[in-house]
């Protein structure tokens, strides 16, 4: 059963029929957008405890709901509404600055780092909550997929319910040629030698006592593929491209780790030694961005790419970088070293 306590409010149970506009999504999806307000952690409370059912049958957070399903949402104990947070002046003039790309259908922005994408866990306001303030007009608009608070990079939203439907089928056919392709850029520990490298290995969440939420390596995991190119090597640390070819929970910052090469101010995965010295060089978050992104446009398929450039705390950390690998191993070799 749910929680309950004074001063919250008991919602009754419902029955939803699943139309044409929330058909496809994941359960948990659908069940985050009905229940606007809803914190993230009841929501997976309730599914974990078989409360949602669809058609009768308890629900796992990754069942897809189809047209004409019927969705039971329990009883919930709500706290009493209390007024949403406003975003600040300087919040609503970064993300106007971030949009990379924007039609009718969809948006892209360049998702600063520190910056949740949606409320909750402590964070009142995330991107989607901002840019529904910032756009009080809009009818819809809808992350099509996450990033970590920590990550920056392209992230896609979505201003039609089509458009997302259309983009999460291509985020589920990462990887093939009709699927989303993303390109992410890491600063990783040590000198990766080769060019080019493919990490095949499977990747399993766990929880620990602590409700933190970690990612391991296991033969019980999904499978998990990601291709790694080496950009630049420095004096202690590598540039690198990594393209997913699977969609997992932090599946480039566990392949890094298994490779021997974590990223570099990743407090999870990372390296605490690597991780303090790459600090005092001025790095004050994780080196892990979201570069590119190629999809089809949801409207007319037309091949899309956009580019999202690293901030400028991160290119003036690799200028230096540059600087220390000449001063170490001669201008010859450089901070390339390829």
């Amino acid at each position: 059963m749910t929680d309950s306590s004074p001063g919250q409010a008991r919602s009754a149970a419902r029955k939803v029929e699943i139309d044409e506009r929330s058909a496809g999504q994941r359960i948990d999806n659908f069940l985050i957008t009905e229940l606007k307000g809803v914190p993230r952690t009841l929501v997976y409370r309730i599914l974990r405890s078989g409360e949602v059912r669809i058609n009768g049958g308890r629900a796992k957070p990754s069942d897809r709901v189809e047209m004409g399903d019927v969705v039971r949402i329990p009883p919930l104990r709500l706290p009493e509404p209390s007024a949403q947070p406003v975003a600040g002046a300087g919040l609503t003039r970064a993300l106007d600055d971030a949009i990379l790309y924007e039609d009718d259908h969809l948006l892209v922005i360049n998702k600063p780092a520190g910056l949740a994408v949606h409320g909750g866990s402590g964070v009142s306001l995330g991107v989607i909550e901002t840019l529904r303030q910032m756009r009080p007009q809009a009818r819809f608009l809808e992350l099509v997929h996450r990033l970590d608070r920590d990550t920056s990079g392209c992230l896609v939203v979505a201003k039609k319910r089509s458009a997302l439907l259309a983009l999460q089928r291509q985020l589920r056919a990462e990887g093939d040629d009709e699927g989303m392709g993303k390109v992410y850029q890491a600063l990783v520990k040590g000198r990766w030698k080769g060019r080019q490298h493919r990490i095949e290995a499977p990747l399993q969440k766990n929880t620990l006592s602590s409700g933190e939420r970690m990612v391991r390596v296991s033969r019980d995991g999904k499978p998990s593929v990601t291709e790694f190119e080496v950009m630049e090597r420095y004096a202690d640390c590598s540039l690198v491209e990594a393209t997913l070819l699977t969609g997992r929970t932090h599946q480039i910052r566990v392949h890094c780790q298994h490779a021997g090469h974590p990223i570099a101010g990743d407090g999870k995965y990372g390296d605490e030694a690597f991780n303090k010295s790459i600090r005092g060089r001025g790095l004050k978050r994780m080196f892990l961005h979201a570069a590119r992104l190629d999809f089809s446009h949801p409207a007319d398929e037309r091949a899309m790419r956009v580019d999202a450039p690293l901030d400028a705390p991160l290119v003036a950390l690799l200028a230096r970088l540059r600087s220390e690998a000449a001063a170490t191993t001669g201008a010859g070799e450089g901070g390339h070293g390829r």
